[in-house]
């Protein structure tokens, strides 16, 4: 087992401190973190991309070494205030130093070789706990790695801690009952998203190069939304979800929290593929590209036909204000915009989520394969623990009370008939209208003040009651500085589509700024 250590909650004094500590203007430059050897890369690391920083270790200007120390000298300074972080890997900096000696060596494992990275703390890693953000699993260091986790570290990636997470992954504020509160770097009295707004955090504010989140019903694509990222919800089946920590594996993904599209592809790249641990994932035999970065195309636009589902925006002025400019924006990179209408689009959404019915299953499934180890053996345990945040005691009992699901005739109407409509709808729009892909923003409500109701709506659960792929890019700015993000859906399998479309806007926009940190 590694060597490995919580890092104290920061709680509350973010927000006391919040005035003096840090600036919310997001169009300032990023700020070095220390003084460096003139020449040298390690100044410019904070917002580089992965092909960046291995062009720079390649030609020997910056070591995996640096690039670790680096990244824990930020999360030192910066992470007491945003408090994204639940656990550090201790083991890190030598196996940054391994891997220098691997590529001095002439040994490159893959495009993720030497870069560190963030899982959110419900992804298994065999030598670090394995929490969910509760307390009932501290110290819960699994068997072995999770199947993405263990394709990170056969590409070379570099571990560097977990990050804190809405306690078992059930909201968008991202508090827990091991982590505390996570705070939005780009206004500290505002949470981050959820429920993978501790990786988010953290990829924002260049604690690590790029992070792993899971998604349930938006939890990629809301935090990814609110912290100016790109999140990448795959089709249902690209990934594998082995040795997740499970909220309802009907709906559940793994994928990319990141900085850019291309950083994004790169991880998609890492975890892509068939698993025989978790058949889903067959469903991806014959549509995985040699490479998703092949579709990094600046005029990925052109010529494109997007469809716009205006029904999905909220009440929001600014956000509306920024969708309509991102529709511009889109048309003047050569995309041809039509407005849409999703056929049956208010019977899906009135569809509920399946985690309030799968969870209690699927997470003593989980706690079974911990085999002895395990810290509980079953939520029933779990509840009578009491080591778990208040917030959550209701959902937990009520997901307990579930006796069966084969019994349950809304579950078997949900199962029978929700994709199949979602499937056959959002098919019949794209390909009727010619469409490349549909857009709308990914919430339609800013990053709330912490303690108040944190909006929603129902965008972000199109993808996951269909199994389509969506992806969340950014698209600029409230008046405050707040991030805006736009999701775009397509096809089952269409991430290339989807990578392409992004990554034109991306660098057609320039919308993303670093959150800056004092």
């Amino acid at each position: 087992m590694g060597k490995w250590y919580r890092k104290p909650i920061a709680f509350a004094t973010s927000l006391v401190l919040a005035g003096s500590l840090y600036s919310t203007s997001a169009a300032a430059a990023p700020k070095a973190a220390n003084p460096v050897e003139k020449g040298r890369f390690t100044e410019q690391i904070e917002e580089a991309s992965i092909f960046d920083l291995q062009h720079a270790m390649q030609k020997g200007d910056l070591t995996s070494e640096e690039l670790v120390k680096f990244y824990l000298d930020r999360i030192e300074e910066y992470d007491d205030s945003i408090n994204s972080i639940i656990t550090i890997d201790e083991d890190a900096i030598a196996e940054a130093k391994q891997l220098d000696k691997e590529r001095k060596a002439g040994k490159v494992r893959g495009k993720l070789h030497g870069i560190p990275v963030i899982l959110k703390d419900n992804y298994d890693t065999y030598d670090m706990p394995t929490t969910a953000g509760s307390l009932s699993l501290e110290g819960s260091v699994p068997p072995d790695d999770s199947y993405q986790t263990k394709k990170f570290r056969e590409e070379g990636a570099i571990i560097l801690g977990k990050a804190n997470l809405h306690e078992f992954a059930f909201g968008y504020l991202t508090i827990s009952s091991l982590g505390g509160q996570t705070y939005n770097p780009y206004d500290l009295r505002r949470y981050p998203g959820g429920s993978s707004g501790g990786t988010a955090a953290a990829v924002a504010s260049n604690f690590a190069a790029v992070g792993l989140g899971t998604d349930t019903g938006g939890s990629i694509r809301v935090p990814a939304s609110f912290n100016n990222l790109v999140g990448i919800r795959p089709t249902m089946g690209l990934a594998s979800r082995d040795g997740i920590i499970p909220l309802a594996l009907t709906q559940d993904v793994g994928g990319p929290i990141a900085r850019t599209v291309e950083d994004a592809a790169i991880v998609l790249d890492a975890i892509a593929g068939y698993d025989p641990a978790d058949p889903v994932t067959a469903a991806s035999n014959g549509y995985i590209p040699k490479t998703y970065t092949h579709y990094l195309k600046k005029n990925g636009l052109k010529n494109a036909r997007i469809g716009v589902v205006r029904a999905l925006f909220g009440n929001d002025p600014q956000i509306n204000k920024g969708m309509d400019q991102a529709i511009e924006d889109m048309e003047e990179l050569g995309a041809d915009v039509v407005e849409v209408t999703v056929p049956n689009l208010d019977k899906i959404i009135s569809y509920p989520s399946l985690s309030n019915f799968e969870f209690k299953f699927d997470l003593n499934n989980y706690l079974a394969s911990l085999g002895s180890n395990a810290p509980v053996k079953s939520l029933a345990e779990i509840i009578d623990s009491g080591k778990y945040d208040p917030s959550i005691k209701n959902s937990l009992i009520a997901r307990n009370n579930k006796e069966s699901l084969e019994n349950d005739p809304v579950y078997q109407d949900i199962i029978t008939n929700r994709s199949k409509l979602a499937k056959e709808s959002l098919n019949s729009v794209l390909n009727e209208n010619e469409l490349d892909a549909l857009v709308y923003p990914t919430l339609s409500s800013l990053p709330a003040v912490i303690g108040t109701n944190q909006g929603s709506g129902s965008a972000p659960m199109l993808s996951p009651f269909s199994g389509f792929p969506a992806l969340s890019v950014p698209a600029g700015f409230s008046v405050s500085g707040l991030p805006i993000g736009m999701e775009m859906l397509g096809r089952e399998f269409a991430e290339p589509t989807l990578i392409k479309l992004a990554y034109s806007y991306q660098e057609g926009t320039e919308h993303r700024k670093a959150p800056v940190l004092k």
